[in-house]
């Protein structure tokens, strides 16, 4: 049976003599891999008491590097799903209105008949 990790304990683990990663649901202690990470330590500190799922498959990690993360599990992350910050929209913005595209095809093609009766009508 795994140990369960939750959101405090995780948050406990986000310095460089101690860190936990987050990714899949599983917590991984990655603490002895930041020197040797490739990419640096930084990046994978940005990723502290978080969710790193989306960073970890951005940069699309080889089968090796997966491998390498099992032999680094510790435990199942224990809580609700951690997500990037929800952005809503302030009181104050509009919705972007639809209106715009019908104008959009009316000047080019007014344009257009202005162009050919100019020259079949008008041009002898």
């Amino acid at each position: 049976m795994s140990a369960k990790i939750n959101l405090e304990q995780l948050k406990e683990h986000t310095k460089k003599d101690s860190f936990y990663a987050l990714i899949h649901g599983k917590v991984y202690d990655v603490t002895k891999f930041l020197d040797e990470h490739p990419g640096g330590d930084e990046v994978i500190m940005a990723e502290g008491g978080k969710d790193a799922t989306e960073a970890f498959e951005d940069v699309g990690h080889s089968d090796e590097a997966r491998e390498i993360l099992q032999g680094l599990y510790v435990g199942d992350f224990e809580g609700a799903p951690l997500s990037a910050p929800k952005i809503t929209p302030s009181p104050n913005s509009k919705p972007v209105s639809s209106d715009s595209g019908s104008i959009t095809y009316f000047i080019p093609l007014a344009a257009l008949g202005a162009y050919l009766a100019w020259r079949f009508y008008l041009n002898p």
